[in-house]
Protein backbone atom coordinates (compact mmCIF):
# COMPACT_ATOMS: atom_id res chain seq x y z
CA UNK A 1 0.00 0.00 0.00
CA UNK A 2 2.78 2.41 0.95
CA UNK A 3 4.74 1.64 -2.24
CA UNK A 4 1.62 2.22 -4.34
CA UNK A 5 1.06 5.55 -2.60
CA UNK A 6 4.65 6.60 -3.29
CA UNK A 7 4.17 5.70 -6.95
CA UNK A 8 1.03 7.83 -7.16
CA UNK A 9 2.78 10.76 -5.45
CA UNK A 10 5.80 10.33 -7.72
CA UNK A 11 3.62 10.36 -10.83
CA UNK A 12 1.88 13.54 -9.66
CA UNK A 13 5.23 15.21 -8.91
CA UNK A 14 6.56 14.32 -12.36
CA UNK A 15 3.40 15.68 -13.99
CA UNK A 16 3.72 18.94 -12.07
CA UNK A 17 7.38 19.22 -13.09
CA UNK A 18 6.44 18.75 -16.73
CA UNK A 19 3.71 21.40 -16.45
CA UNK A 20 6.17 23.82 -14.84
CA UNK A 21 8.67 23.17 -17.62
CA UNK A 22 5.96 23.67 -20.25
CA UNK A 23 5.13 27.09 -18.80
CA UNK A 24 8.81 28.05 -18.90
CA UNK A 25 9.42 29.89 -22.17
CA UNK A 26 13.21 29.68 -21.93
CA UNK A 27 13.47 25.90 -21.51
CA UNK A 28 10.31 23.86 -22.31
CA UNK A 29 10.45 20.06 -22.12
CA UNK A 30 12.46 18.53 -24.94
CA UNK A 31 11.72 14.89 -24.23
CA UNK A 32 8.85 13.18 -26.04
CA UNK A 33 5.55 12.80 -24.13
CA UNK A 34 5.66 9.65 -22.02
CA UNK A 35 9.46 9.69 -21.84
CA UNK A 36 12.25 11.08 -19.68
CA UNK A 37 16.02 11.43 -19.80
CA UNK A 38 18.11 9.35 -17.40
CA UNK A 39 21.84 9.78 -16.75
CA UNK A 40 23.97 7.02 -15.21
CA UNK A 41 26.36 8.19 -12.53
CA UNK A 42 28.88 7.27 -9.87
CA UNK A 43 30.50 9.25 -7.06
CA UNK A 44 34.22 9.55 -6.39
CA UNK A 45 33.54 9.30 -2.66
CA UNK A 46 32.66 5.60 -2.78
CA UNK A 47 33.19 4.27 -6.35
CA UNK A 48 31.00 1.28 -5.53
CA UNK A 49 27.45 2.15 -6.59
CA UNK A 50 25.34 2.87 -9.66
CA UNK A 51 23.37 6.09 -9.35
CA UNK A 52 20.99 7.96 -11.65
CA UNK A 53 19.99 11.51 -12.52
CA UNK A 54 16.90 12.50 -14.50
CA UNK A 55 15.72 15.41 -16.64
CA UNK A 56 12.92 16.45 -18.99
CA UNK A 57 14.81 19.11 -20.94
CA UNK A 58 18.38 17.77 -21.04
CA UNK A 59 19.68 20.87 -19.25
CA UNK A 60 18.42 20.58 -15.68
CA UNK A 61 19.26 17.32 -13.92
CA UNK A 62 18.05 15.99 -10.56
CA UNK A 63 19.30 13.10 -8.43
CA UNK A 64 17.26 9.90 -8.30
CA UNK A 65 17.35 8.97 -4.59
CA UNK A 66 19.41 5.99 -3.53
CA UNK A 67 21.74 3.54 -5.26
CA UNK A 68 20.86 0.67 -7.59
CA UNK A 69 23.82 -1.64 -8.02
CA UNK A 70 26.84 -2.39 -5.84
CA UNK A 71 29.83 -3.66 -7.79
CA UNK A 72 31.15 -7.08 -6.82
CA UNK A 73 33.41 -8.08 -9.73
CA UNK A 74 37.05 -7.34 -10.47
CA UNK A 75 39.99 -7.46 -8.12
CA UNK A 76 39.04 -4.21 -6.39
CA UNK A 77 35.26 -4.45 -6.95
CA UNK A 78 35.34 -0.90 -8.23
CA UNK A 79 32.48 0.91 -9.99
CA UNK A 80 33.31 3.81 -12.31
CA UNK A 81 32.25 5.19 -15.70
CA UNK A 82 28.88 3.40 -16.10
CA UNK A 83 27.78 3.23 -19.74
CA UNK A 84 24.27 2.10 -20.59
CA UNK A 85 22.30 1.32 -23.73
CA UNK A 86 18.85 -0.17 -24.31
CA UNK A 87 18.87 -2.96 -26.87
CA UNK A 88 16.09 -3.73 -29.38
CA UNK A 89 14.60 -6.28 -26.94
CA UNK A 90 14.09 -3.57 -24.32
CA UNK A 91 16.85 -4.83 -22.04
CA UNK A 92 19.24 -2.29 -20.54
CA UNK A 93 22.90 -3.30 -20.81
CA UNK A 94 25.43 -1.75 -18.44
CA UNK A 95 29.24 -1.85 -18.47
CA UNK A 96 31.68 -0.14 -16.12
CA UNK A 97 35.33 0.23 -15.11
CA UNK A 98 35.95 -2.56 -12.59
CA UNK A 99 39.50 -1.68 -11.56
CA UNK A 100 42.07 1.09 -11.88
CA UNK A 101 45.13 -1.05 -12.69
CA UNK A 102 45.64 -4.79 -13.04
CA UNK A 103 42.20 -5.83 -14.30
CA UNK A 104 42.14 -6.71 -18.00
CA UNK A 105 38.37 -6.55 -18.38
CA UNK A 106 35.23 -4.67 -17.33
CA UNK A 107 32.04 -5.25 -15.34
CA UNK A 108 28.71 -6.09 -16.97
CA UNK A 109 25.07 -6.49 -15.86
CA UNK A 110 21.63 -6.20 -17.45
CA UNK A 111 18.18 -5.10 -16.35
CA UNK A 112 14.64 -4.69 -17.66
CA UNK A 113 13.73 -1.86 -15.32
CA UNK A 114 17.03 -0.33 -14.01
CA UNK A 115 16.10 -1.55 -10.52
CA UNK A 116 16.51 -5.32 -10.62
CA UNK A 117 19.83 -6.43 -12.09
CA UNK A 118 21.24 -9.67 -13.40
CA UNK A 119 24.20 -11.40 -11.81
CA UNK A 120 27.29 -9.31 -12.49
CA UNK A 121 29.99 -10.61 -14.80
CA UNK A 122 33.61 -9.72 -15.31
CA UNK A 123 34.40 -9.70 -19.04
CA UNK A 124 38.16 -10.32 -19.58
CA UNK A 125 38.64 -8.65 -22.95
CA UNK A 126 42.41 -7.99 -22.95
CA UNK A 127 43.81 -11.35 -21.85
CA UNK A 128 45.18 -11.80 -25.38
CA UNK A 129 47.54 -8.91 -24.53
CA UNK A 130 49.09 -10.09 -21.23
CA UNK A 131 51.05 -6.87 -20.58
CA UNK A 132 47.90 -4.72 -20.68
CA UNK A 133 47.93 -2.31 -17.73
CA UNK A 134 44.24 -1.43 -17.52
CA UNK A 135 40.79 -1.39 -19.09
CA UNK A 136 39.17 2.03 -18.58
CA UNK A 137 35.75 3.52 -19.31
CA UNK A 138 34.08 0.82 -21.44
CA UNK A 139 31.42 2.43 -23.64
CA UNK A 140 28.45 0.75 -25.33
CA UNK A 141 27.01 1.40 -28.77
CA UNK A 142 24.29 -0.64 -30.47
CA UNK A 143 24.99 -1.17 -34.16
CA UNK A 144 21.53 -1.62 -35.67
CA UNK A 145 22.78 -2.50 -39.12
CA UNK A 146 25.17 -5.14 -37.83
CA UNK A 147 22.71 -6.20 -35.10
CA UNK A 148 25.50 -6.24 -32.54
CA UNK A 149 26.75 -4.33 -29.53
CA UNK A 150 30.10 -2.57 -29.84
CA UNK A 151 32.06 -2.02 -26.65
CA UNK A 152 35.11 0.27 -26.75
CA UNK A 153 37.53 1.19 -23.97
CA UNK A 154 40.99 2.60 -23.29
CA UNK A 155 44.01 0.41 -22.50
CA UNK A 156 47.75 0.87 -22.20
CA UNK A 157 50.01 -1.83 -23.67
CA UNK A 158 53.51 -0.62 -22.71
CA UNK A 159 55.80 -0.20 -25.71
CA UNK A 160 53.06 -0.62 -28.32
CA UNK A 161 53.17 3.06 -29.32
CA UNK A 162 55.80 5.82 -28.89
CA UNK A 163 55.51 7.26 -25.39
CA UNK A 164 56.39 10.86 -26.28
CA UNK A 165 55.54 12.80 -23.09
CA UNK A 166 53.47 9.99 -21.60
CA UNK A 167 54.52 7.60 -18.87
CA UNK A 168 55.35 4.12 -20.17
CA UNK A 169 52.35 2.65 -18.32
CA UNK A 170 49.96 5.51 -19.16
CA UNK A 171 49.95 5.70 -22.97
CA UNK A 172 46.44 4.71 -24.02
CA UNK A 173 44.68 3.77 -27.21
CA UNK A 174 41.05 2.75 -27.77
CA UNK A 175 40.23 -0.93 -28.32
CA UNK A 176 36.93 -2.74 -28.97
CA UNK A 177 35.01 -5.98 -28.98
CA UNK A 178 31.56 -6.90 -30.34
CA UNK A 179 28.85 -9.20 -29.03
CA UNK A 180 25.27 -10.14 -29.82
CA UNK A 181 24.40 -11.83 -26.54
CA UNK A 182 26.99 -10.77 -23.92
CA UNK A 183 28.00 -14.42 -23.66
CA UNK A 184 30.55 -14.55 -26.47
CA UNK A 185 32.80 -11.67 -27.51
CA UNK A 186 35.05 -11.14 -30.52
CA UNK A 187 38.79 -10.80 -29.81
CA UNK A 188 39.83 -7.29 -28.83
CA UNK A 189 41.18 -5.13 -31.66
CA UNK A 190 42.50 -1.61 -32.01
CA UNK A 191 39.63 0.87 -32.44
CA UNK A 192 41.29 4.30 -32.67
CA UNK A 193 44.92 5.33 -33.01
CA UNK A 194 45.11 9.12 -33.45
CA UNK A 195 48.84 9.40 -32.80
CA UNK A 196 48.40 10.52 -29.20
CA UNK A 197 47.26 8.96 -25.93
CA UNK A 198 43.47 8.74 -26.02
CA UNK A 199 40.77 7.64 -23.54
CA UNK A 200 37.01 7.99 -22.95
CA UNK A 201 35.60 7.13 -26.39
CA UNK A 202 31.88 7.64 -27.07
CA UNK A 203 30.24 6.72 -30.41
CA UNK A 204 27.04 8.29 -31.76
CA UNK A 205 25.20 8.28 -35.06
CA UNK A 206 24.30 11.62 -36.64
CA UNK A 207 22.37 11.02 -39.85
CA UNK A 208 24.56 8.98 -42.16
CA UNK A 209 27.80 9.67 -40.33
CA UNK A 210 29.22 8.35 -37.09
CA UNK A 211 31.01 10.56 -34.59
CA UNK A 212 33.60 9.52 -32.01
CA UNK A 213 33.93 11.76 -28.96
CA UNK A 214 37.26 11.20 -27.25
CA UNK A 215 39.69 12.67 -24.76
CA UNK A 216 43.15 13.62 -25.95
CA UNK A 217 44.94 12.34 -22.87
CA UNK A 218 48.38 13.58 -23.89
CA UNK A 219 50.14 15.78 -21.34
CA UNK A 220 49.95 19.06 -23.30
CA UNK A 221 46.22 18.82 -23.99
CA UNK A 222 43.91 16.76 -21.72
CA UNK A 223 40.79 17.94 -23.55
CA UNK A 224 38.08 16.68 -25.92
CA UNK A 225 38.06 16.13 -29.67
CA UNK A 226 35.84 14.44 -32.27
CA UNK A 227 36.58 12.15 -35.23
CA UNK A 228 34.31 10.90 -38.02
CA UNK A 229 33.57 7.69 -39.92
CA UNK A 230 31.04 6.06 -42.24
CA UNK A 231 30.84 3.00 -39.99
CA UNK A 232 30.61 2.69 -36.19
CA UNK A 233 33.80 0.62 -36.38
CA UNK A 234 35.72 3.26 -38.31
CA UNK A 235 38.15 3.94 -39.81
CA UNK A 236 38.07 7.23 -37.88
CA UNK A 237 39.28 10.29 -39.76
CA UNK A 238 39.40 14.10 -39.64
CA UNK A 239 40.28 14.37 -35.96
CA UNK A 240 39.20 17.83 -34.82
CA UNK A 241 40.97 20.46 -32.84
CA UNK A 242 39.99 20.47 -29.12
CA UNK A 243 36.53 21.86 -28.41
CA UNK A 244 36.84 22.05 -24.62
CA UNK A 245 39.33 23.57 -22.22
CA UNK A 246 42.10 21.58 -20.55
CA UNK A 247 41.26 19.11 -17.76
CA UNK A 248 38.02 17.79 -19.25
CA UNK A 249 37.04 14.15 -19.80
CA UNK A 250 34.24 11.58 -19.77
CA UNK A 251 32.16 12.90 -22.70
CA UNK A 252 28.72 11.63 -23.67
CA UNK A 253 26.10 13.08 -25.98
CA UNK A 254 22.30 13.37 -26.05
CA UNK A 255 20.15 14.64 -28.93
CA UNK A 256 17.88 17.39 -27.61
CA UNK A 257 15.61 18.73 -30.35
CA UNK A 258 17.94 19.88 -33.15
CA UNK A 259 21.04 20.09 -30.97
CA UNK A 260 23.49 17.54 -29.72
CA UNK A 261 24.40 18.25 -26.11
CA UNK A 262 27.86 16.96 -25.21
CA UNK A 263 28.31 16.65 -21.46
CA UNK A 264 31.74 16.32 -19.87
CA UNK A 265 33.47 16.25 -16.51
CA UNK A 266 35.55 19.37 -15.88
CA UNK A 267 37.44 17.56 -13.17
CA UNK A 268 39.73 20.34 -11.97
CA UNK A 269 36.76 22.68 -11.54
CA UNK A 270 34.72 19.81 -10.03
CA UNK A 271 31.70 20.60 -12.20
CA UNK A 272 29.90 19.03 -15.13
CA UNK A 273 30.11 21.11 -18.29
CA UNK A 274 28.39 20.96 -21.67
CA UNK A 275 28.59 22.24 -25.22
CA UNK A 276 25.96 22.10 -27.95
CA UNK A 277 26.46 21.53 -31.64
CA UNK A 278 24.53 20.67 -34.79
CA UNK A 279 27.42 19.77 -37.07
CA UNK A 280 30.29 18.74 -34.72
CA UNK A 281 32.35 21.51 -36.24
CA UNK A 282 31.01 24.51 -34.33
CA UNK A 283 30.52 24.16 -30.58
CA UNK A 284 28.79 26.54 -28.16
CA UNK A 285 29.59 26.34 -24.46
CA UNK A 286 26.32 25.98 -22.51
CA UNK A 287 27.83 25.06 -19.15
CA UNK A 288 26.13 28.02 -17.45
CA UNK A 289 22.76 26.82 -18.78
CA UNK A 290 23.22 23.29 -17.45
CA UNK A 291 22.65 22.26 -13.83
CA UNK A 292 24.03 18.91 -12.64
CA UNK A 293 24.02 17.84 -8.97
CA UNK A 294 27.42 17.97 -7.22
CA UNK A 295 29.38 14.74 -7.17
CA UNK A 296 28.10 13.41 -10.51
CA UNK A 297 30.82 11.67 -12.50
CA UNK A 298 31.34 10.09 -15.94
CA UNK A 299 28.17 8.37 -17.18
CA UNK A 300 25.75 8.09 -20.11
CA UNK A 301 22.49 9.96 -20.82
CA UNK A 302 19.63 8.10 -22.55
CA UNK A 303 15.90 8.46 -23.13
CA UNK A 304 13.62 6.01 -21.31
CA UNK A 305 9.86 5.46 -20.93
CA UNK A 306 8.45 7.67 -18.20
CA UNK A 307 7.23 4.58 -16.31
CA UNK A 308 10.86 3.49 -15.90
CA UNK A 309 11.65 6.80 -14.19
CA UNK A 310 8.53 6.69 -12.01
CA UNK A 311 9.53 3.27 -10.73
CA UNK A 312 13.12 4.40 -10.15
CA UNK A 313 11.94 7.32 -8.03
CA UNK A 314 9.91 5.03 -5.77
CA UNK A 315 12.34 2.09 -5.66
CA UNK A 316 14.11 3.29 -2.50
CA UNK A 317 11.04 4.70 -0.78
CA UNK A 318 10.53 3.40 2.77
Amino acid sequence: MRTRLFKIISSVVLTVMLLVCTSCVSRPPAVKPGSAYVFTSFHDADQKFLRFLYSFDGYHWTNVPGTFLEANVGTSKQFRDPSIVRGPDGTFRLVWTAGWHGDQGFGYASSKDLIHWSEQKFVPVMTNEPTTVNVWAPELFYDGQGKQFIILWASTIPGRFPDKLEKHDNNHRLYFTTTRDFETFTPAKLFFEPGFSVIDGFVLRDGKKFVLLNKDNSRPDLNLRVAFAKSPLGPWENVSEPFTQKFTEGPCALKVRDDWLIYFDAYREKIYGAVKTRDFKTFTDVTKEVSVPPGHKHGTAIEVPREILENLLTANAH
